[in-house]
């Protein structure tokens, strides 16, 4: 019943972007054909890691997993900090036959979600247990994996069909399509899972839930090959030496030879640490505040994702309205104070109300601040690089969702869970910091294309006339 709700609610609103669309010149893009392809990538890649974020932990919750083990157990995601080692290969190594007949993008795209498919299958027949958790731990980093290749394969493929004036709208329509995934892993798998919903079981429900890989596939077999270069793959005759410099080496060195490439990196890192520190361990306070499953499913995937894909369809418009600095800052600050309302809500405790206004405020803020973020990393990738840059830069920002966030169910355990909402806004201002140093330094300009050390393509962005203006007297 939710779930069809939802659907309804995106329909909706897709409908209300589109037709902004020819009213509102800023929306005009969201019309076009490859952001709407965005979209259905999306999809295909938001509902893995949700399953092993959000509907994992609610599952482990629910069989009487330690805390202190489901915080850790999102080091299972180990694969999308480390995917930049093998984003090289899948950039430029072909597969037989399917390279040949899709393309480079759309080959690795087919070839890893029928792999992807099993995984997620495998991972569902695990039975977790305190006692026995090493087949559930084993699958997980397998459906990580893989997951982390896709986005790989999605991401590259996504920035290669935009045009740079689609390129904030179609990464916003991606998110849609991003939250869209998201739903259906969180709501859909919870919901036919739970004896309160169709009561299938985690095996089918999980089953289920890998057939949404194909609206990516849809989307890519009308987009086409896309904008990928077949002779960046090792030419003939070509020395496997120069083919690994070009192909491993080349793209690392393009991008560390920016100016300011390590604070970017160290900026990537910690940004959306608080707000990934916070989802990690909010599922398992709705649990232990005794919230019921219909009460999980109506609020904090029914009114929070109503406030997601309302955040995703104002980012695009909010770039162009603030350029990418300040939309940078501003909805950094939004989502680190987001998180006061979690505070409030662990101190009033089992309050449906204080928990729709919580999750709907933190999932709008976080609407806007992700899509804000991805499109950033998306204009630092060079197109003559895109997959291995691509994965350097999300690999940096998983590293943070992942490790940093990691040690989030010891920390609840030792503040409780006011003291730690309260951690996970202190926790993000190193972010807001770099960020402003960044921008006063000329590192983080105002055009969606940030500086690049040769020309791809693009127009190259001049820092020195977007760094923060002095104020005068």
């Amino acid at each position: 019943m939710q779930l069809g709700l939802d659907s309804v609610v995106l329909v909706a609103v897709l409908a209300l972007v589109i037709g902004l669309a020819f009213v509102v010149p800023s929306f005009a893009p969201y019309r076009k054909p490859m952001p709407i392809v965005a979209f259905l990538l999306g999809i295909s890649s938001g509902f893995p890691l949700t399953l092993l974020l959000g509907t994992m932990t609610f599952w482990l919750s629910k069989v009487g997993i330690e805390k202190s083990t489901i915080g850790f157990a999102i080091g299972l995601t180990t694969p999308y900090t480390l995917k930049f080692l093998w984003a090289p290969l899948v950039d430029r190594l072909p597969l037989p036959f399917l390279t040949k007949t899709f393309g480079q993008r759309r080959g690795w795209l087919f070839f890893i979600q029928a792999l992807l498919v099993v995984a997620i299958w495998q991972l569902g027949t695990s039975n977790p247990t305190n006692d026995n958790l090493a087949p559930f731990a084993f699958w997980a980093i397998t459906v990580a994996f893989l997951s982390a290749t896709q986005d790989i394969v999605i991401d590259a493929y996504r920035i290669e069909i935009l045009s740079d004036a689609e390129l904030p709208h179609g990464t916003a329509m991606n998110q849609f399509g991003y939250r869209t995934g998201n739903l259906i892993a969180g709501v859909g798998t919870i919901a036919l899972a739970s004896p309160e919903g169709f009561n299938l079981g985690w095996a089918a429900a999980y089953g289920f839930t890998g057939l949404a890989i194909l609206p990516a596939l849809l989307g890519a077999l009308y987009a086409g090959p896309g904008r990928f270069d077949p002779n960046r793959a090792r030419a003939v005759g070509q020395s496997f030496g120069s083919w690994l410099q070009e192909t491993v080496i080349n793209p690392f060195r393009e991008f560390f030879g920016r100016h300011g490439a390590v604070l970017i990196l160290f900026f990537v890192l910690v940004y959306k640490v608080g707000d990934a520190m916070g989802q990690g361990m909010l599922n398992p306070m709705i649990v232990e505040l005794g919230f019921t499953d219909t009460e999980f499913v109506a609020i904090n995937k029914g009114v929070g994702f109503v406030a997601l894909i309302l955040g995703s369809a104002l980012a695009a418009p909010f770039i162009a309205w603030l350029g990418m600095g300040r939309a940078l800052l501003v909805s950094g600050l939004m989502m680190m104070f987001s998180n006061l309302l979690f505070a409030a809500l662990a101190s009033v405790g089992h309050s449906p109300l204080m928990l729709a206004i919580a999750v709907g405020t933190e999932n709008f803020t976080s609407g806007i601040g992700l899509t804000v973020f991805v499109t950033y990393l998306s204009g630092l990738s060079s197109l003559a690089y895109t997959a291995t840059q691509f994965a350097l830069l999300s690999s940096f920002a998983a590293v943070g969702r992942t490790w940093l966030a990691a040690p989030g169910g010891y920390i609840a355990e030792g503040l409780g869970w006011v003291g730690f909402w309260l951690f996970t806004v202190v926790i993000a201002i190193p972010g807001m910091l770099l960020l402003w140093i960044l921008w006063k330094k000329g590192f983080v300009v105002q055009t969606v294309r940030q500086p690049s050390t040769e020309d791809d393509g693009h127009e190259i962005a001049h820092p020195e006339e977007d760094k923060p203006k002095p104020a005068t007297t």
